[in-house]
């Protein structure tokens, strides 16, 4: 998260109890996520951050342009329309502002996923970069480490 640098206006898409939201640099913070659970643990770790509750597979309810950084950690997989999402991440995102991804990569040929895991998606690499081109991100960096795809993308 360090990583990402300073952001004046940053969004964490579905920041479940907030730790993760808590390692970003950001003036002003705003943390989502589907369930009000969630968003109810979180604002004890963020008490200075707005706090937005989702519906899920609906536009964002935020102006255009609105944000420098969004964080997308470990989300990504368990959303149905993934398409509707990175548009209404582009759509929220100011130009030049940078979009961060975190989802597991997808098992190697052969394994098969846990069949109680809640995820929808699976990503490989190439999946997701391909994805992301097509949805109108520039994807700067994409590595693969300890099982987990991180993306560094921008507008």
């Amino acid at each position: 998260m360090r990583s990402l640098g300073h952001a004046d206006r940053a969004l964490d898409l579905g920041c479940g109890d907030g730790r993760l939201s808590a390692e970003l640099d950001a003036t002003e913070l705003t943390a989502t996520d589907v369930s009000a659970t969630a968003l109810d643990r979180a604002r004890r770790r963020l008490p200075e951050a707005r706090m937005v509750e989702l519906e899920p597979d609906a536009p964002l309810p935020f102006d255009d342009g609105a944000f420098d950084l969004v964080l997308c950690a470990e989300t990504i997989e368990h959303v149905r329309d993934v398409q509707l999402l990175l548009s209404e991440v582009r759509r929220v995102l100011r130009p030049g502002g940078v979009f961060a991804v975190t989802t597991p990569a997808h098992l190697p040929v052969g394994r098969q996923p846990d069949p109680l895991s809640p995820h929808l998606r699976f990503f490989t690499s190439r999946s997701l970069r391909r994805l992301l081109r097509e949805l109108g991100f520039e994807v700067e960096s994409l590595k693969r480490r300890s099982g987990t795809l991180l993306v560094r993308a921008t507008r």
